[in-house]
């Protein structure tokens, strides 16, 4: 093949490849996704995000085919966790990861315009569902409004001050981390850090993580994109 033949050949090659952002906080399984992603000739991982705050940033300035992640990076339900993403990148399609039964995941419920993987899903599976997702009319993609959520805001709950050390694990939660993971980054034990979240729920008028990941997007405790 010519030179110049071979240049445009992979200049084509490179403007079909279907661009994948990883969104998970194992970072084996983001490295072991990205090698078996990578061998795809019409497959490209353009970045890792191990954190809601970043997911969301490398969506708004990727701007990605397709999205695959695990809700319990966000702690949110599949739907929540799409309105999120829609409204950093409108034309990505989400694939999620299916999460255990026991690890403490919120599972993926139905939504328009995603896939969920099943455990048994092989790594060819997983591939031909990026494509399929990728392939997608753009007519059923969901555009969400840069103004707000489209989920209603949570109650107001009475004005009370958190302590600093409630602000700190609020953010770790919020971030996707677990009670586990949050109480070894704080130096505490996990009965600590456990009854810190049930005074933050009592606190804040919540009854489950979800509702608490979401009000610290709301409040914009986590750290998001300056145009999110």
């Amino acid at each position: 093949m010519y030179p110049q033949a071979q240049i445009w050949r992979e200049k084509s090659l490179a403007r079909s490849r279907i661009r994948c952002l990883l969104a998970h906080d194992h970072v084996l399984l983001r490295q072991g996704l990205r090698r078996l992603l990578e061998d795809e000739p019409d497959l490209e991982v353009v970045a890792e995000a191990a954190s809601v705050a970043e997911a969301l940033q490398i969506a708004l300035e990727h701007r990605p085919e397709v999205v695959v992640t695990d809700t319990r990076v966000f702690g949110l339900a599949a739907d929540q966790v799409e309105q999120l993403i829609l409204r950093a990148s409108p034309q990505s399609k989400v694939v999620f990861l299916t999460a255990r039964e026991d690890d403490g995941a919120v599972p993926p419920s139905p939504a328009e315009g995603t896939n969920s993987a099943p455990r048994q899903t092989s790594a060819q599976e997983l591939v031909e569902m990026i494509r399929r997702a990728s392939s997608r009319e753009k007519a059923i993609v969901r555009e969400m409004p840069r103004t707000g959520l489209d989920s209603p805001p949570l109650p107001e709950p009475p004005r009370r001050v958190l302590t600093a050390r409630e602000r700190q694990v609020l953010e770790l939660l919020a971030e996707g981390k677990t009670v586990r993971s949050a109480a070894a980054i704080l130096g505490l034990s996990v009965k600590t850090v456990d009854a810190h979240k049930f005074n933050l729920m009592r606190k804040l008028g919540l009854h489950n993580k979800a509702e608490l990941v979401m009000w610290a997007i709301q409040k914009r405790i986590v750290k998001l994109p300056a145009n999110f």
